[in-house]
């Protein structure tokens, strides 16, 4: 064998050894954080979503919501198609209400993503990758097996025993599968802090706050 063919493979081997170490970077980022920041195309700004991690992928239920509507001439474009959403069934009588699952609006009509891992013990962005978003189809095996997965960490239902028929008709589970490439991990993070703006919301602190029992004073209190 040459001296180019060693240094060929020499390569090879160091580039599958740093692909191996990301890809269980990711996985333990994954399996140790119950929540993902998922950025899309369609999404206003990342948003973050509990998830199962299975088989080297990420699976998410989110209510079946179409894409927040772009405004300028992109959002009057769209309103010159007609469509429009169609309005969702109704929930069958004498069925308990269910909490509405997380919002991730146009996941449905995602096709990939980039996902962030945070640190469990800081918040700090722990690694970020690019992910292959499949939907699942109701019915098939791999939705059954998905929702036996995400019924288990399902915080706070009601309605434990129909919560497959609900997530069939409202929701929307997709596989988040890693593609391989990693664009942040240890080491390589951008310097700037990369952090969203708050949304607008017309809550309001203005005003004097409330008088709270038992709360310490502010001021010294007279000795004598």
């Amino acid at each position: 064998m040459s001296d180019a063919e060693h240094v060929e493979r020499a390569g090879q081997a160091v580039d599958d050894s740093d692909r191996a170490v990301r890809a269980a970077l990711v996985e333990e980022a994954c399996r140790r954080s119950s929540v993902l920041w998922l950025a899309y195309a369609g999404l206003d700004r990342p948003r973050p979503a509990w998830h199962v991690w299975s088989d080297g992928a990420a699976y998410v239920v989110a209510e079946a919501t179409p894409a927040i509507p772009p405004t300028g001439p992109t959002r009057q474009r769209a309103e010159t198609t007609g469509r429009t959403p169609q309005p969702e069934p109704p929930e069958p009588a004498g069925q308990p209400a269910a909490r509405p699952e997380q919002a991730l609006p146009g996941l449905a009509e995602a096709t990939e993503a980039t996902v962030t891992c945070r640190s469990k013990d800081s918040g700090s962005r722990l690694v970020t990758w690019h992910a292959d978003v499949h939907r699942l189809s109701p019915g098939t095996p791999e939705w059954d097996d998905a929702v036996r997965l995400l019924r288990g960490d399902r915080l706070n239902t009601t309605d434990t025993a129909e919560l497959p028929a609900r997530w069939a008709r409202t929701t929307v589970i997709v596989r988040l599968a890693p593609s391989g490439e990693v664009l942040e991990e240890p080491g390589r993070m951008p310097a700037d802090r990369a952090a969203a703006s708050p949304p607008g919301s017309p809550a309001t602190t203005t005003g004097r706050l409330p008088w709270v029992v038992h709360k310490r004073p502010r001021h010294r209190p007279r000795l004598s």
